[in-house]
């Protein structure tokens, strides 16, 4: 009996590793229909320095010898890993009588292929990896440039903080949310426990355990370093004062109100 390992890789989980499940199994159903298949998918950052923990399990099936040939979707995807892992995975493979099998560009290295055969083959292999790793750099750089153009011109990227939302591109206070959780941090500066408060004010206790330890200024103060935040602040402006605060936030406005006092001197 054949067996035969498919191996999918996308790199969000918003991406669908089944679909390439999909194709992978129907190529092994009518390659080697009577074949014993085992899946190997990994959902990883393209980043990931150890290439996930299904490429490693993989590479040690293939040590073991329980693998003849390896089908993936896209070998180019190995690049990422660097620039030699493609020949390194390819060499792995041979080194163990593993056959590999691209299903994109219909790439194959066979154990039986001779070795001026062999060496074609992952030179293609080794320059379709540079070619992917290319695009890859160039994809990267066009999200940033359009990342930055849109910061400059104001508006918001990505996720924005707890009690502010994000309309028509820009960042907007939800007031309501932003005073539940203002008077959270109120509480918990007056010595309520982070669980219970964050149970009434309808936030995780670790998303409050943060704002309170890096960001009680915000929500107590309404002060911001960005530029975007402070204008979107303008909608809850001015906010009383805060009925209690972190001693670390108390002791370092002392500390700002003393050197102004100085400066004024």
């Amino acid at each position: 009996m054949t067996y035969v390992a498919i191996y999918a890789r996308v790199s969000t989980d918003r991406q669908d590793h089944e679909r390439q499940i999909r194709e992978l199994e129907e190529f092994v159903a009518e390659e080697h229909p009577d074949a014993s298949v085992e899946r190997f998918a990994d959902i990883i950052s393209g980043t990931d320095a150890e290439g996930g923990a299904e490429y490693r399990r993989l590479r040690e099936a293939i040590s073991d010898g329980e693998v003849d040939v390896v089908v993936v979707h896209e070998l180019s995807r190995l690049s990422r890993l660097g620039g030699g892992e493609i020949h390194n995975f390819l060499q792995h493979a041979l080194e163990h009588e593993t056959s590999v099998r691209d299903l994109e560009v219909g790439l194959d290295l066979d154990v039986d292929d001779s070795m001026v055969d062999q060496a074609v083959t992952r030179m293609i292999a080794g320059l379709m990896g540079d070619l992917a790793r290319i695009e890859q750099t160039q994809k990267v750089r066009r999200i940033q440039s359009g990342v930055d153009a849109a910061q400059e011109a104001g508006k918001w990227t990505g996720r924005p903080p707890t009690g502010f939302e994000v309309v028509d591109g820009y960042l907007r206070v939800d007031s309501e949310e932003y005073l539940r959780v203002r008077a959270g941090i109120e509480r918990v500066a007056a010595g309520e426990s982070i669980a219970d408060v964050a149970d009434d004010v309808g936030v995780a206790a670790s998303t409050l355990r943060e704002l309170y330890n890096d960001r009680a200024e915000l929500y107590l103060r309404g002060e911001a370093d960005d530029d975007r935040v402070d204008v979107a602040l303008e909608d809850v402006r001015p906010l009383s004062e805060p009925a209690a605060e972190p001693a670390e936030d108390l002791n370092k406005r002392l500390r700002q109100l003393e050197q102004k006092v100085k400066n004024l001197d």
